[in-house]
């Protein structure tokens, strides 16, 4: 589950605090690595200039793909059919390059959505709708901002009145959308599944959501019926937790999987890198260790997925660190 669609603000408030250090020993954050097992060499990080992400060959991850959350009172089927539109033209790579527009290339979201919607004819073929005003919610990062004016792209051209509105976490937009203050929300089908859970069943309930999407669907559709909350389409793209490499690292190694990671790579000389909670979190470096048998020599603590992680790659300092699927950057490689 990706660490900023569960808990941005918890993470807003350690970057603001500083508590993410630039480097640190394994436990440094107050967390403990899992006892490493790693009797080997390892792999040392080799500098590079672009990442790679090694293939989930045996799905840790959970299915945490882009869908419209949408309150259901708003839910006609002309709207749900146009955000759908939205969700049919979009795939990983394809967000990734979105992504890269506004995070590397600097423009802005809006100008981001209205370029690809243009090269994917993505309005052609909506049909109207009863019309009205529609209010989109957007979170506080710049991928679910683009996202938002996708939507409104395909909402408009289905002939609603539609303003993007920037809200914050979940915790702020979730209610919102509850009460029909918002209309429609760019969602992630695990992270919300699982928040939706808690708050319906309690927060020490069994996560619903998997590596298996119709599973993952299905209990997000019961939830949302207890709430008052209908979905669109799932899209195949994704943005959830990933391990990145360098690409001369990938190389040197020949790694291409996290399999092949945790074969060639486990031993004293490997580092990972990553958010201070990685080494008890279930989808960081203890679902590596569980699921994948991968003992890193080291833990360094940084950030989640971002700029600390991605210079350290580069810069050799870890071997392999925790980034997202979709993030902009990859797209340059």
């Amino acid at each position: 589950m990706r660490y900023k669609r569960l808990a941005v603000s918890a993470l807003g408030a350690l970057a603001a605090a500083t508590i993410l250090s630039a480097c640190g020993e394994a436990g440094s954050s107050g967390t403990e690595a899992p006892a490493s097992a790693a009797a080997g060499a390892g792999c040392a990080g080799v500098p590079g200039t672009s990442l790679v992400v090694l293939t989930d060959d045996k799905a840790l991850q959970n299915t945490d793909n882009v869908l419209p959350a949408i309150n259901k009172a708003a839910a006609k089927p002309e709207l749900v059919a146009a955000l759908d539109k939205v969700s049919e033209a979009l795939d990983t790579p394809k967000l990734i390059a979105l992504n890269k527009a506004v995070d590397v290339d600097r423009k802005t979201p809006k100008v981001a959505a209205d370029e690809f919607a243009a090269g994917a004819g993505l309005t052609t073929g909506i049909a109207k709708g009863p019309g009205g005003d529609i209010k989109i919610g957007a979170a506080n990062f710049s991928e679910n901002q683009t996202l938002a004016e996708l939507y409104s792209i395909a909402l408009t051209a289905a002939g609603y009145k539609v303003t993007v509105q920037q809200i914050g976490n979940r915790e702020l937009y979730e209610p919102a959308l509850e009460k029909g203050e918002i209309q429609v929300v760019p969602e992630y089908a695990a992270t919300l599944a699982d928040f939706l859970n808690g708050k319906v069943n309690g927060k020490d309930a069994a996560p619903v959501s998997s590596p298996d999407l119709t599973a993952t669907t299905t209990a997000l559709a019961g939830l949302g019926d207890k709430v008052g909350l209908a979905f669109g389409k799932p899209s195949a793209a994704q943005d959830q937790n990933a391990f990145a490499v360098t690409k001369e690292f990938a190389e040197k190694y020949e790694l291409t999987t996290l399999s092949d990671l945790a074969a060639k790579c486990s031993g004293a000389a490997t580092s990972l890198g990553g958010p201070p909670e990685c080494p008890q979190r279930p989808k960081c470096q203890a679902g590596l260790v569980t699921t994948y048998g991968f003992q890193a020599g080291q833990f360094v603590s940084l950030d989640a997925g971002g700029a600390q992680t991605k210079n350290a790659l580069k810069t050799g300092t870890v071997s392999v660190g925790l980034v997202f699927s979709s993030d902009g950057e990859l797209a340059t490689n």
